[in-house]
Formats: structure tokens, C-alpha cells, sequence
């Protein structure tokens, strides 16, 4: 994959970020968590974020055709309109799935990566998007529980809001055990092998760990220490992804000197 094919995709992720702040500047201003970006700060404009990222997504989306292949730039097209319309303008505010739904979008690059370097959307960019989108729901839960107040405010359904933190807590743990068989199973196939399998598992475990100390807490205790242990869990989440990807490359960059892969 060319450093330019990874340049577009990105610069094509952040225009899709400028439409979402574009869109939700009204409820920026409300959150405590996203006060602070451009718009609500007063730093940029709502028209220059719409034309910005309008801007950028014609252009990463052409130029990834042009140094890749039509089907790379289709699918950067459909995941930019996925994330700004229909995550962004409709499913955010009108369920409790939306991040669930909506996770597809963020989901969707290193699928977008495997399509450049084989030009096919085989098993294998499909599993890292897999890896993603179950990950996803647990990492914003994570968050959920103690912004909470945040998405009340600014009447975003998170599934905190519509269902409460003991249902949620439950739903985290529920997909970090799905997470866990879908990771290592992927140890198994084409993508994986034994430094990833290792890491995989190491990994796995602690995430398990963590997304079991969430459903075992006690709301009154979680309160007391201002939610320690989800804030934990939810930088946890971060390296959890980081390495994860990193372990994929690992096995990608050692297979032709005969130490990756099985």
C-alpha cells in the first residue's frame, strides 16, 4: 500500500469528521466532551467545515482512484456518506443502536487498505473489519457510562440514556466476549500466526478482564472513585486497537523472512 493511497484514505476519514462537526455543531456547544472542537470555539465557521469537507471528500475520493482503483474509492465514498449521513444526520440521534450501526463506518478503513493492495474485498479485509466494528461498542459504551450526563443533556440516545448503566455494563461485557473469540479465532487464519496469536490472547484477556470489572461494579462504587475503572477501561480500548493492528503488521512484515504466519 503507497504512502499516498494511506494519505488519501485518512485525509477522506477526516473530511467525514468535518461534515459530522458540521452537523452536530448545535450539540458540540451542549457536550462537555466536544465544547472545545473548532466550531463550538469559535475558531471555524459551520459553512467553512461544510465546504471543507465536502471539499476533501471529492478529493480524497478521486484521488484515491487514481492511485489505486475504482473499487478502493467507492468504498472511501460509501463509508464517508455511511459516517456523515446516515450515522451523523440520523442514526446518533434517533437509536440506541447508533453506535453499533454507525461503527461500520469507522470499521471500514483497513478494509478500504486491503482493497488497495489486492484490489479484492477477500475474507481478509473483512475480518479486520469485523475485529472493528465488535470492538466498537464496548469502546463508546466505555465512555458512555461516565459521560453520561453529557449525551442526557444534549439528548443523544446512547444506549446509557435509553437503557441505563446496568444494561449497558451487561452489553459491554456481552461484545468484549464475542471480541475475544472473533480475535483469536483470527490467529488462525491468513492475517494471523503465532506473534499474533500471543498478542491476540494476551491482549483478549485483559480486555476481557476489564469489560468484567465493568459489569461487576456497583454503581454507588462507581460514583465514589468518579468511574475509575470505566475511564480505565476506555484507555484501555485504545492500546487494545493499537496493538492489535500493530500484531497484524507484525505478521505481515515477518512472513517473507519465514517467521510469520502458520
Amino acid at each position: 500500500v503507497s504512502f499516498a493511497s494511506i494519505l488519501f484514505i485518512a485525509i477522506g476519514a477526516g473530511a467525514s469528521g468535518a461534515l459530522n462537526m458540521w452537523w452536530d455543531a448545535d450539540i458540540d456547544m451542549i457536550m462537555k466532551r466536544t465544547v472545545k472542537r473548532p466550531i463550538p470555539a469559535g475558531k471555524v465557521q459551520a459553512g467553512e467545515a461544510l465546504y471543507l469537507g465536502a471539499a476533501l471528500s471529492g478529493m480524497a475520493v478521486m484521488m484515491l482512484a487514481l492511485s489505486a482503483n475504482l473499487l478502493a474509492a467507492g468504498l472511501l465514498a460509501f463509508t464517508i456518506f455511511f459516517y456523515a449521513v446516515v450515522y451523523t444526520m440520523w442514526l446518533k440521534r434517533s437509536t440506541p443502536q447508533n453506535i453499533v450501526i454507525g461503527g461500520a463506518a469507522g470499521a471500514f478503513p483497513p478494509l478500504i487498505g486491503w482493497v488497495v493492495a489486492t484490489g479484492s474485498m477477500s475474507i481478509e479485509g473483512w475480518l479486520m473489519f469485523a475485529l472493528i466494528f465488535i470492538w466498537t461498542p464496548p469502546h463508546f459504551w466505555a465512555l458512555a457510562l461516565f459521560m453520561r450526563s453529557d449525551y442526557d443533556d444534549a439528548g443523544i440516545p446512547m444506549l446509557t440514556v435509553t437503557h441505563g448503566r446496568p444494561s449497558t455494563r451487561r452489553h459491554i461485557l456481552g461484545y468484549t466476549v464475542v471480541l475475544f473469540a472473533l480475535a483469536v479465532g483470527t490467529g488462525f487464519t491468513s492475517i494471523g500466526g503465532p506473534v499474533y496469536l500471543v498478542a491476540a490472547l494476551v491482549l483478549n484477556t485483559l480486555f476481557l478482564k476489564g469489560a468484567y470489572d465493568i459489569w461487576n461494579r456497583d454503581e454507588v462504587a462507581s460514583e465514589v472513585d468518579d468511574y475509575a475503572v470505566e475511564r480505565k477501561f476506555f484507555k484501555l480500548s485504545l492500546l487494545y486497537l493499537f496493538l492489535h493492528f500493530g500484531a497484524i503488521l507484525a505478521e505481515a512484515l515477518l512472513r517473507p523472512w519465514g517467521l510469520g504466519g502458520w
